[in-house]
């Protein structure tokens, strides 16, 4: 939903595809990826997994909690990200969780540094239910932006500085932040 005045895209959250909201709105165009694809990477993965450790175990639950998603609300893991960005080019470089943001680069041109994803815990439903949720940031015309598909709008940061509290904090509550690079490692 990108707006006239902002002309940042940003999709809410439905179910559990905030793997597949966050890549569209890191990419900023809404179909960067779609629900088929990171099915499509996701079974692949499944499939490389069963070749490597020989048979897979099958049951009744399988058809809903495949290895790498919940093939009724989305559910997606790292590795369909990781595979995911690789097929568009880029690279995710995990952030050493014992530096400070303050090793981040921020200003890194965006040829270097695309964007960067967290992967959050979060409680829904009155606490009953706890999960993981991705959110994606990105530098956007100069300003960062908070892209995450539970707001109800990108919100962005005042400056680098912010950025860098906030990725302290989601640090410091077992967040985890991975860095998008554009092109393959050197």
């Amino acid at each position: 939903m990108a707006t006239e005045k902002s002309r940042v895209y940003h999709e809410r959250q439905r179910l559990q595809y905030c793997l597949l909201h966050s890549l569209n709105s890191l990419f900023q165009q809404k179909d960067a990826f779609s629900r088929a694809n990171l099915n499509a990477i996701s079974e692949k993965l499944a499939l490389d997994d069963g070749s490597n450790s020989g048979a897979t175990t099958w049951t009744p639950l399988s058809v809903v909690f495949k290895p790498h998603h919940n093939s009724l609300t989305g559910n997606y893991d790292i590795n369909v990200l990781i595979s995911a960005l690789e097929e568009k080019g880029k690279t995710v470089v995990w952030h050493d969780r014992r530096n400070a943001a303050s090793s981040i680069d921020l200003d890194a041109p965006e040829d270097v540094l695309m964007g960067i994803v967290i992967n959050v815990s979060v409680r829904r439903f009155a606490g009953i239910w706890k999960s993981r949720h991705w959110i994606a940031l990105r530098k956007i015309d100069g300003v960062w932006y908070n892209l995450d598909s539970d707001l109800a709008a990108p919100q962005p940061f005042q400056d680098a500085h912010q950025v860098r509290e906030f990725l302290d904090f989601t640090i410091g509550h077992g967040g985890e932040v991975l860095l998008v690079m554009n092109g393959k490692p050197s």
